[in-house]
């Protein structure tokens, strides 16, 4: 009798330790991945931007995303994911569609990408599209104004991107040999490039009067505009034929200089990025 009273605490005993094992089990603590108060938004741009890219997207204002003095507006809420869908389609995809294009991309994009709302408005007068900082910023103005079917729009924020992220090749791998020298004496002094037309800006071999400003602006802005600009070949390289007048002589000079610059860039960027320049307009083109 004892030793069937034994048997039976002994299997009382076994009972209670499995339960009390089983309870430990079910009460650990279950771990959470992410942050708790990130919105749905976030979680769109950390998992297809900054995980993705190593690119973090700054909407929300703060500000250190302008220099003192000047005053922007925050873009609204409902613009965000439209705008990342823009610069999905239009910077980063070409990129993506073109051989080397991915790898470049991916090595070079620029750690923070930021949204204002309205244009950054400067004391001469002028108007600031968009900045890049040493390549590790690149930000984008009036996405508040956000409409891809509107070409002014469109151009406007393709110019910038385009425009920023070349400056990020030229501070990495310098300009092409001697660019600077294909157009001398069309640079401007210091401050005053805004006060040059259009055309007195092509017949010295620039796309804009901004180009004229110094080498760099120079060959950020001539990649953009190649980049971006439909009838590139048409109203910047190709020479009016049986020029009589002063002015479209002019014309057919500065775009031989363009041409010279075209080629001088596009041999530098399939040297030192492995993309064909080329190629990278196509793919843009395609996409407008």
């Amino acid at each position: 009798m004892d030793k069937y009273l034994d048997k039976i605490v002994l299997l009382i005993l076994i009972a209670l330790l499995s339960s009390c094992y089983e309870k430990e089990e079910l009460n650990v603590p279950v771990k959470t991945t992410g942050n708790p108060n990130m919105t749905e938004l976030d979680q769109y741009i950390q998992s297809n931007f900054t995980e993705k890219y190593g690119m973090a997207i700054r909407y929300r204002f703060v500000d250190r995303y302008v220099n003192p003095g000047e005053r922007v507006t925050p873009p609204r809420l409902e613009v965000v994911r439209p705008m990342l869908d823009f610069i999905e389609d239009f910077w980063i995809g070409p990129y993506i569609d073109v051989q080397g294009g991915e790898a470049f991309f991916e090595g070079h994009v620029p750690a923070e990408i930021v949204f204002l709302g309205g244009l950054i408005y400067n004391e001469d007068g002028t108007v600031t599209l968009g900045t890049a900082d040493a390549g590790a910023q690149i930000t984008f103005t009036d996405v508040n104004s956000i409409d891809p079917s509107d070409v002014d729009w469109r151009s406007q924020q393709l110019n910038t991107v385009y425009h920023e992220f070349a400056h990020i090749v030229h501070q990495r791998y310098k300009l092409p040999a001697a660019f600077e020298t294909i157009a001398a004496t069309g640079y401007t002094s210091p401050g005053s490039w805004f006060n040059l037309p259009d055309e007195e800006a092509l017949a010295r071999g620039f796309v804009s009067p901004y180009a004229t400003s110094s080498p760099n602006e120079d060959f950020a802005e001539t990649v953009a505009y190649y980049l971006f600009y439909p009838d590139f070949t048409d109203d910047f390289l190709t020479e009016t034929p049986n020029c009589e007048s002063p002015e479209c002589v002019a014309q057919n000079e500065g775009k031989a200089l363009l041409q010279a610059k075209i080629s001088s860039i596009s041999e530098h960027y399939e040297k030192v990025t492995g993309i064909n320049l080329k190629d990278l307009r196509e793919a843009v083109q395609s996409r407008l």
